[in-house]
């Protein structure tokens, strides 16, 4: 049994990052978050002015890759589409979650019920 942690994890957004130059950066690693993480962001001033900006903060400390984008900052997050914010968001209370997140499946054929991790892997 590996006791190693895991502690990085890739995603592929389902629309992507479109830069400056129009090139669209869909594939990136986020890790796990530190206590730093949760807390320091706290004391930023736009998060102190306005409480939602904690997100944008948090993911831009976490998120470790985005294509080939050199640098994850605040404003790389503001510019995401709203469908890769939130899946971003669920990936990283996926991750940080005590529990595996799972979605509950039904077969339509025959109607069997089933707990199926989700896969970050990719947006679907």
């Amino acid at each position: 049994m590996s006791t190693e942690l895991i502690t990085e994890f890739p995603f592929e957004l389902p629309k992507g990052y479109v830069d400056a130059a129009g090139i669209v950066h869909k594939t990136g690693t986020m890790r796990l978050s530190t206590a730093a993480d949760e807390i320091l962001p706290l004391r930023d001033p736009r998060v102190v002015q306005n409480p939602g900006y904690l997100t944008v903060i948090l993911l831009s400390r976490v998120i470790t890759a985005l294509g080939d984008v050199p640098r994850i900052d605040p404003k790389i997050i503001e510019k995401l589409y709203s469908a890769d914010l939130a899946f971003l968001q669920n990936m990283y209370a996926a991750i940080n979650a005590v529990e595996p997140i799972v979605n509950t499946c039904v077969c339509p054929e025959c109607g069997h019920t089933f707990d199926e991790p989700i896969n970050f892997m990719t947006a679907e």
